[in-house]
């Protein structure tokens, strides 16, 4: 049964000391422009900034495009940037192939961006952080907050959707807007799509066409766009364990505000604050000082939380196949260094891939990882390593909530992730559609292999097997 959430119509005035004349919290906003940095993220450079003050750290995770030093040329965004700072140390980028960060051969999978995430993190010197996603970035903070409940102490999701279909429902509707992208990107006539209150804006518009052009070329928006629309984490949001409040005006023109309603429904004891109006910028159209209010009033008073003891992870589990007619065949001692040699391997793999070693109980191998692109691949470099000595495994991978106990882990995703591994043929890597969904626009490509009834586990459940060669992926 899952808990309901509270809806609050916030009807208190913003606070006072943000009722000023424009030109004071313009010279305010000026004087917090930050400079810009950048960190190592792998082989990625990830432009970031950190700006405000507080006990709290807040990480800012965009939307579908951005640019942070383009932000603080608008001077309603600016103010909206410079309230958070008031009350938190504020971080923002941009992602990886958009804004002032590096540009990408290939589109990067959700690994890629909670890395980039905990780049900037680190860059930053934070230990734990709220994260606030916006739009298509809440996706990713929820993510990464399911993910490292030890990095993150609260999550704040405005206009977020868990699936691509409460933003554009159709693919005709992502045809359009792609359209609209080779034809008039930049031009900044996608502003009623966005903020219909600021639409007969000539000097917000300009500022909107630059927006565009600065966040991203034409090609990479509809890499991107083509990319979102495989979004789909309906399956995980009910692993969040932190602190969460969602924010959606009830008539936002781009994602619908049934996609903050599941999310506040599904995230375990989620409070919704949903406010009248039409735009999506949190920054523009109504109800912008309360909005502002509630997460000041969530973010000090409400995320001295405890840390939690289950965590979102992917499971890996690998047998190896007629084990036991192999260590007859061989004998002790030569069967004993073989699996020294395919264990000693598997560390190799897991290291390079940041998998971490559970269990090796008899000739078997439990693993744990933050993101499941990794732990495909790592499945990968296991079967292919193991072929190499000769040696045949059955892999199940699958993402879900685990329980934290002590150094291990457990509860019902452990249980299924071992199922899935008995399913699996011969040099077989099956993988759940939790992940298969997860890893969308990843590369990796998968057969499907129908539904299965797996020992122990309640339903049944659609089964995915790794395609082999793996093809690159193609941007757009």
């Amino acid at each position: 049964m899952l808990p309901e959430c509270s809806v609050d119509r916030l009807a208190e005035p913003a606070s006072a000391r943000y009722i000023a004349d424009s030109s004071t919290r313009d010279s305010r906003a000026e004087t917090m422009r930050p400079d810009t940095r950048y960190a190592r993220s792998g082989d990625v450079h990830i432009a970031w900034q950190v700006f405000g003050e507080g006990d709290t750290n807040l990480v800012i995770v965009p939307p579908f495009v951005s640019h942070i030093e383009n932000f603080w040329d608008q001077p309603d965004c600016a103010r909206w940037l410079s309230r958070l700072g008031s009350f938190t140390r504020v971080v923002m980028f941009d992602k990886r192939g958009t804004g002032m960060s590096d540009r990408v051969a290939d589109l990067p999978g959700v690994d890629q961006r909670m890395d980039d995430v905990r780049a900037v993190m680190d860059a930053a010197g934070m230990d734990r952080a709220a994260l606030l996603g916006i739009s298509e970035g809440g996706s990713i903070a929820s993510l990464f907050a399911a993910s490292h409940p030890d990095r993150c102490q609260a999550l704040v999701l405005y206009g977020a959707f868990a699936r691509f279909s409460s933003w554009l429902p159709t693919p005709e509707a992502l045809e359009a807007f792609i359209g609209y992208i080779h034809s008039d990107w930049g031009s900044g006539n996608s502003l009623g799509l966005f903020a219909p209150s600021r639409a007969g804006d000539p000097l917000f518009q300009a500022w909107w066409g630059r927006f565009e052009r600065l966040g991203a070329s034409p090609s990479a928006a509809t890499a991107l766009m083509r990319m979102n629309s495989l979004i789909d984490i309906a399956g995980i949001v009910g692993a969040i364990q932190v602190p969460t409040l969602v924010l959606h005006r009830t008539d936002d023109v781009t994602i619908s505000v049934e996609g903050g309603r599941f999310l506040a429904r599904h995230i375990p004891q989620a409070r919704l604050i949903e406010q009248p109006g039409h735009d999506h910028l949190p920054f523009t159209g109504d109800h912008v000082d309360e909005f502002l209010d509630a997460i000041e009033a969530f973010l000090t008073g409400s995320v001295a939380s405890s840390m939690s003891d289950r965590v979102l992870a992917t499971v890996l589990f690998l047998d190896i196949v007629g084990a036991t007619e192999t260590a007859a065949r061989l004998g002790d001692r030569r069967w004993s260094d073989l699996l020294a040699t395919h264990l000693r391997d598997a560390r190799t793999e897991l290291g390079r891939l940041r998998g971490r070693e559970i269990d090796t109980a008899g000739d078997g191998l439990f693993a744990s990882f933050d993101a499941p692109a990794r732990a495909i691949r790592c499945a990968r470099a296991l079967r292919d390593s193991a072929r190499r000595l000769g040696l045949a495994t059955r892999i199940g991978v699958h993402t879900g909530e685990c329980e934290i106990i002590g150094e291990k882990l457990g509860g019902i995703a452990v249980h299924i992730g071992a199922r899935v591994a008995a399913a699996a043929q011969a040099d077989q890597i099956l993988v759940t559609g939790t992940v298969r969904d997860l890893v969308a626009g990843s590369g990796l490509r998968f057969d499907d292999r129908g539904t299965h009834t797996l020992k122990g586990v309640p339903g049944e459940w659609r089964l995915f097997a790794l395609e082999s060669p793996i093809h690159a992926s193609t941007p757009g």
